[in-house]
């Protein structure tokens, strides 16, 4: 009996032993985990791991297209002294006219001048006058229309050069518009007006089939005559 006590004596000091070191060696886990961790998120705000932070993501921003037209503010344009009202691709003011400013099938395509604070519109209008009247027949009517168009865009010369590049494109995409204007849709202001607005689709469709972008905003009539 003695012999057994002894024995149970001596084993439980060993267990206690085994339990200290299974302890200290959680703990030495813990703290190596938790380095670990810390050194991670240290690296990573540092900008040490994962692309560089906030450069990284700079250099995955794509270059910006440098054969894409760019608006024109109007503060930009009086520095430049302005090139002149209509004609040529000359910059000018404000002005009434159809288009409800822009392609509602395109947005980032289509001219869409942005309003400013104290009336009128920030950016520059860009016109061209189109050389040479269209005239087409009115749609189930004897009677044909005669209109002189110009075009306006708050973007550079750019959209102005598209536009004379893919004159009879454009010429025949406009024809085709008229001669579905009914003889009713002329002889009112709002029927006018809905007609502008068709041209002004029919054009940027033609120039994003052709270049990719659009950008004429507006449709004046120079000219306006039925027959």
């Amino acid at each position: 009996m003695s012999d057994a006590k002894e024995e149970k004596e001596e084993a439980a000091p060993k267990k206690k032993g085994g339990l200290k070191k299974i302890i200290i060696g959680a703990v030495a886990l813990l703290a190596l985990v938790g380095g670990g961790v810390g050194a991670g998120v240290y690296a990573a705000s540092s900008g040490l791991i994962g692309g560089g932070g906030a450069h990284a993501k700079e250099e995955e921003k794509e270059p910006e297209d440098p054969n894409k037209p760019k608006l024109v503010p109007k503060a930009e344009q009086k520095r430049a002294g302005e090139g002149g009202e209509g004609g040529e691709g000359g910059h000018g003011g404000g002005g009434e006219g159809g288009g409800e400013h822009g392609d509602s099938s395109g947005a980032e395509n289509v001219g869409l001048p942005t309003p400013g604070g104290h009336g009128g519109e920030v950016y520059a209008s860009n016109y061209y006058a189109m050389e040479k009247e269209f005239t087409a027949n009115l749609q189930d009517s004897v009677h044909f229309i005669q209109v002189g168009v110009a075009v306006s865009t708050p973007f550079d010369d750019k959209v102005i050069e598209h536009l004379k590049t893919n004159d009879i494109a454009v010429r025949s995409a406009v024809l085709m518009a008229l001669s579905d204007t009914t003889e009713e849709a002329v002889f009112t202001t709002e029927g006018k007006r809905e007609l502008q607005n068709r041209l002004v689709k029919a054009i940027n469709r033609t120039l994003e089939q052709k270049e990719g972008f659009g950008g004429i905003s507006n449709v004046y009539f120079t000219s306006f005559v039925v027959q």
